[in-house]
């Protein structure tokens, strides 16, 4: 009897011994696999602004408030007014100085430029992350960088709204919404989004950016493959200029945050865990 369970002892330590060495040789996991959770801070945690872009609103990142939340880090999904680049960043300028302590702020789609512009010399953001989202240069805008690449099909989709001022709202066309925008979420929340959606102007996707933030803050980007709105090959090229971390998603769609809330929430804790330790 002895002997045998010696000999059990001997097989357990060497099992162990030999996971250890397959554990340690094994590739590191892609970046959206990644759990962030074993490394996360012991002490405060950055507060996470979520930027919504056009034809969506706040309750677009539900999911990743959840999950933040859960984690313990504060959230303010900030209402992006998607009435013209200079006026919708001094809104959201105005939220990142009333927080105190670090910041990590999170742009989707037109919400990406907005970020650009507003986190410019805001010494408490500590990284950006874009979402299916532009990142221009200065000078560049939304509808310029939509078409630099072949790939987007929103323009057959748009319904336009004149407005008394002059102006123009646009928004997607509540039948064609769940194919062109929302083609990886279930078809009853994509059609409730498009009943939901809020329109931007068209004067908002014609304006110039201003200087970029990301020359000096730290940048994450999550590149949708499936995204009909945004060209990928847009997304790439503007992740590239801007040296972002980059992580693609795999046939998620434009509405990659409302499909695929778990993986952006990894990517956002990534960002914060790299730069507000």
């Amino acid at each position: 009897m002895r002997i045998k369970a010696t000999i059990a002892r001997t097989l357990a330590v060497g099992a162990a011994v030999a996971l250890t060495a397959t554990l340690s040789l094994a590739p590191s996991s892609s970046a959206s696999q990644a759990t962030p959770d074993a490394a996360e801070h012991h002490g405060p945690k950055p507060t996470v602004i979520l930027v919504h872009g056009a034809f969506a609103d706040a309750s677009s990142w539900n999911g990743e408030i959840t999950e933040l939340e859960r984690r313990g880090y504060p959230v303010i999904a900030a209402a992006n007014p998607l009435r013209g680049v200079a006026s919708d960043a001094a809104s959201i300028r105005g939220l990142i100085e009333s927080v105190k302590g670090d910041v990590i702020v999170v742009g989707h789609s037109y919400g990406g430029q907005v970020i650009t512009n507003a986190a410019l010399g805001e010494k408490n953001v500590k990284a950006l992350v874009y979402v299916a989202a532009f990142l221009p240069e200065k000078g560049e805008s939304a509808l310029d960088l939509t078409n630099k690449f072949p790939g987007s099909t929103l323009g057959a989709t748009i319904q336009t709204v004149a407005l008394p001022d002059g102006n123009t709202d646009l928004y997607v066309k509540q039948d064609l919404f769940p194919k062109q925008f929302a083609a990886d979420v279930p078809l009853s929340q994509a059609k409730l989004m498009a009943a939901t959606q809020r329109p931007v102007t068209q004067a908002a996707l014609t304006e110039p950016s201003g200087d970029a933030a990301w020359h000096t803050i730290p940048s994450w980007s999550i590149i949708p493959t499936g995204d009909k709105n945004i060209p990928v090959k847009a997304q790439e090229w503007m992740a590239q200029r801007a040296h972002a971390h980059t992580v693609e998603i795999k046939g998620a769609s434009h509405a990659v945050l409302v499909s695929q809330p778990h993986a952006v929430t990894d990517q956002i804790i990534a960002a914060a865990n790299a730069t507000t330790r």
